[in-house]
């Protein structure tokens, strides 16, 4: 089995980061030097998956023009011999094809409901989902997504839900392993209070599924208002085998939600490189 689609969730507003994403997608906002759905895109290249898709807000049109050509922009920096500047998107854009999905109205509100909106695009066909907030630090782009994707493949899974420890299981979520296995969810819950908490391990955002995740998110309860991905997940966990894939020290997730996790992921994505780590230790000391 081979999987060559990927579903990319980028159709909220993101308050927390408005007035600036007012007119454009938060997601491209570069984390260090370069957008950051472009990171995510680059995980899903480097492990083989060709066709992504992009589930953006109703009417956004800045994502449409990030991954279309723009020759006027080409002919400059051909005149100006900085066609280097835009590599790392062309890189993307040889290696994929893209689909912009519009986020359709008439669904409820969630960070479930981007597949929903995709599912003409995903077929019958095993995909990858993202949170387009959600990134995965690591110095080879992929290795922890190859690892999710070898773990739904090789053990014959329906999903594959990565999990990270957190101490903030209020703001994420709580996942309960199986007794009797070491990776299989029994149960996961969105948002508990620390008393109500299995452990501290929560869902993150990245996941492998087969096609039977849209039948269970069409039946899933909408709840507090929202189509909750989480409650999806632990409805298939109780009739499919839905696995887990921990994050370690060389592939972990940091999420560029708010203002501030965003200005610590900037500093995690820059101290990848030996020299700029330094730089900015001394920087950081000397303020």
């Amino acid at each position: 089995m081979k999987i060559k689609k990927a579903v990319i969730a980028a159709g909220g507003w993101s308050t927390r980061f408005l007035p600036t994403v007012k007119t454009y997608a938060k997601v491209l906002i570069p984390i260090f030097d370069q957008p950051q759905i472009q990171y995510l895109c680059r995980e899903l290249i480097d492990n083989g998956i060709n066709q992504i898709a992009i589930v953006h807000r109703h009417g956004e049109k800045s994502l449409r023009q990030h991954f279309a050509p723009n020759q006027e922009l080409n002919t400059y920096l051909a005149n100006k011999n900085k066609q280097a500047s835009m590599d790392s998107l062309n890189y993307l854009l040889k290696k994929a094809t893209f689909t912009l999905i519009p986020q359709s109205n008439s669904l409820p509100y969630g960070n479930g409901t981007p597949i929903l909106s995709c599912k003409s695009f995903i077929s019958q066909d095993p995909f990858i989902y993202m949170y387009g907030d959600d990134l995965i630090i690591e110095k080879k782009p992929g290795s922890f997504l190859a690892k999710a994707i070898n773990t739904f493949i090789s053990q014959k899974a329906d999903a594959v839900a990565a999990i990270q420890p957190t101490d903030r299981v209020d703001l994420y979520s709580s996942v309960k392993i199986k007794a009797g296995t070491t990776n299989q969810i029994e149960t996961v819950i969105e948002k508990p209070q620390p008393k109500d908490a299995f452990s501290k391990l929560a869902v993150i955002g990245r996941f492998v599924f087969s096609p039977k995740i849209i039948k269970v998110l069409q039946d899933t309860t909408v709840a507090r208002g929202e189509l909750w991905l989480t409650d999806a997940l632990n409805n298939m966990a109780q009739t499919h085998k839905v696995l887990v894939q921990p994050t370690d020290k060389d592939s972990y997730w940091h999420t560029t939600g708010d203002p501030l996790n965003f200005l610590k992921s900037n500093l995690a994505i820059a101290f990848l490189d030996p020299k700029l780590k330094k730089e900015l230790q001394v920087y950081i000391r000397n303020l």
